[in-house]
């Protein structure tokens, strides 16, 4: 859940993209591959979009990347939780496999670079 009274958009943004997403990567992000696994930042309105254009062009502008950012903006689609088995999957499954090699190197980044924002 996101709540603008505890963390900005463009923080949020700043998170996403330092920790979460490789924004070079068309339709893949880590092990799996297929448009569900895009980069896409989906705004809640004109000024979010705004932000998220601004910080894109940022991005863009400053190269911290060799090819080039593939993020787009989209529209948000009908949205579908997960299945059950997928929810908290990180919590209950805290050394699976996958967890181990693609989620947690995320988790450790988040509470690294973010610690004011960390939270266990």
């Amino acid at each position: 859940m996101f709540d603008p009274r505890r963390v900005s958009y463009a923080d949020l943004l700043r998170v996403y993209f330092s920790v979460v997403a490789d924004p070079t990567t068309l339709n893949a992000q880590g092990p799996d591959h297929g448009t569900q696994y895009r980069t896409a930042i989906f705004p809640q309105g004109k000024a979010q979009a705004t932000v998220a254009r601004a910080y894109l062009a940022q991005l863009g502008a400053a190269r911290l990347w060799d090819r080039p950012i593939v993020t787009r903006l989209e529209r948000m689609p009908a949205f579908y939780p997960a299945e059950g088995y997928h929810q908290q999957f990180l919590a209950k499954h805290p050394d699976h496999p996958y967890i181990v090699v693609n989620d947690q190197p995320k988790v450790t980044a988040l509470r690294r670079l973010y610690p004011a924002m960390w939270r266990a």
